[in-house]
Protein backbone atom coordinates (compact mmCIF):
# COMPACT_ATOMS: atom_id res chain seq x y z
CA UNK A 1 0.00 0.00 0.00
CA UNK A 2 1.19 3.72 -0.51
CA UNK A 3 2.76 5.63 2.10
CA UNK A 4 0.86 8.96 2.54
CA UNK A 5 1.99 12.69 3.58
CA UNK A 6 -0.56 15.33 4.58
CA UNK A 7 1.70 18.66 5.01
CA UNK A 8 0.64 21.79 5.93
CA UNK A 9 2.71 24.96 5.71
CA UNK A 10 1.62 28.70 6.38
CA UNK A 11 2.51 31.15 4.61
CA UNK A 12 3.49 34.80 6.59
CA UNK A 13 1.16 37.46 5.94
CA UNK A 14 1.54 39.03 2.51
CA UNK A 15 3.97 35.96 1.21
CA UNK A 16 0.91 33.86 0.12
CA UNK A 17 1.92 34.44 -3.90
CA UNK A 18 5.60 33.40 -2.74
CA UNK A 19 4.49 30.08 -1.42
CA UNK A 20 2.01 29.60 -3.89
CA UNK A 21 4.32 29.52 -6.82
CA UNK A 22 6.74 27.28 -5.10
CA UNK A 23 3.51 24.91 -4.35
CA UNK A 24 3.13 25.26 -7.89
CA UNK A 25 6.97 24.49 -9.18
CA UNK A 26 7.27 21.62 -6.41
CA UNK A 27 4.17 20.05 -8.27
CA UNK A 28 5.70 20.49 -11.68
CA UNK A 29 9.23 18.52 -10.05
CA UNK A 30 7.33 15.92 -8.94
CA UNK A 31 5.88 14.70 -12.32
CA UNK A 32 9.42 13.30 -12.98
CA UNK A 33 9.42 10.96 -9.79
CA UNK A 34 8.46 7.68 -10.73
CA UNK A 35 7.30 6.47 -7.30
CA UNK A 36 5.17 9.57 -6.68
CA UNK A 37 1.64 8.35 -7.09
CA UNK A 38 -0.26 11.62 -6.33
CA UNK A 39 0.73 15.50 -5.03
CA UNK A 40 -1.42 17.62 -4.97
CA UNK A 41 -1.27 21.50 -2.67
CA UNK A 42 -4.42 23.02 -2.08
CA UNK A 43 -4.79 26.50 -0.16
CA UNK A 44 -7.96 26.74 2.40
CA UNK A 45 -10.90 28.93 1.71
CA UNK A 46 -11.32 29.97 5.50
CA UNK A 47 -7.46 31.15 5.51
CA UNK A 48 -5.71 31.78 2.25
CA UNK A 49 -1.94 31.92 4.21
CA UNK A 50 -3.10 28.15 5.13
CA UNK A 51 -2.03 25.67 2.54
CA UNK A 52 -2.03 21.72 2.62
CA UNK A 53 -0.20 19.82 0.56
CA UNK A 54 -1.62 15.93 0.11
CA UNK A 55 1.29 13.41 -1.25
CA UNK A 56 0.96 9.43 -2.14
CA UNK A 57 3.97 7.62 -2.75
CA UNK A 58 4.51 3.80 -3.74
CA UNK A 59 6.22 2.77 -0.55
CA UNK A 60 8.19 4.86 2.00
CA UNK A 61 11.57 4.22 -0.47
CA UNK A 62 9.95 6.24 -2.95
CA UNK A 63 8.84 9.08 -0.10
CA UNK A 64 12.87 8.88 1.23
CA UNK A 65 13.91 9.74 -2.36
CA UNK A 66 11.76 12.66 -2.67
CA UNK A 67 12.81 14.00 0.45
CA UNK A 68 16.49 13.42 -0.84
CA UNK A 69 15.62 15.03 -4.26
CA UNK A 70 17.48 18.64 -5.62
CA UNK A 71 13.85 19.25 -6.06
CA UNK A 72 12.78 19.07 -2.63
CA UNK A 73 16.10 21.09 -1.23
CA UNK A 74 14.89 23.64 -3.60
CA UNK A 75 11.12 23.50 -2.64
CA UNK A 76 12.55 24.17 1.10
CA UNK A 77 14.64 26.93 0.12
CA UNK A 78 11.94 28.81 -1.64
CA UNK A 79 9.20 28.21 1.32
CA UNK A 80 11.63 28.96 4.40
CA UNK A 81 11.72 32.47 4.30
CA UNK A 82 7.86 32.82 3.39
CA UNK A 83 6.57 30.64 6.04
CA UNK A 84 5.86 30.37 9.59
CA UNK A 85 6.77 27.66 11.74
CA UNK A 86 7.82 25.11 9.25
CA UNK A 87 6.46 22.32 7.42
CA UNK A 88 3.66 20.41 9.91
CA UNK A 89 4.05 17.04 8.28
CA UNK A 90 1.19 13.46 9.03
CA UNK A 91 2.95 10.47 7.62
CA UNK A 92 0.19 8.11 6.95
CA UNK A 93 0.23 4.34 6.13
CA UNK A 94 -2.59 3.62 3.41
CA UNK A 95 -4.85 1.09 4.51
CA UNK A 96 -7.65 1.09 1.74
CA UNK A 97 -8.35 2.84 -1.21
CA UNK A 98 -11.45 3.42 -3.71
Amino acid sequence: MAFTVIAKIKAKEGREAAVEAACRKAVENALNEAGTLTYVFHRSLDDPTVFVAYEAYRDHAAFDAHVGSPQFAELRKLLEPNIEGGIQADMLEELARK
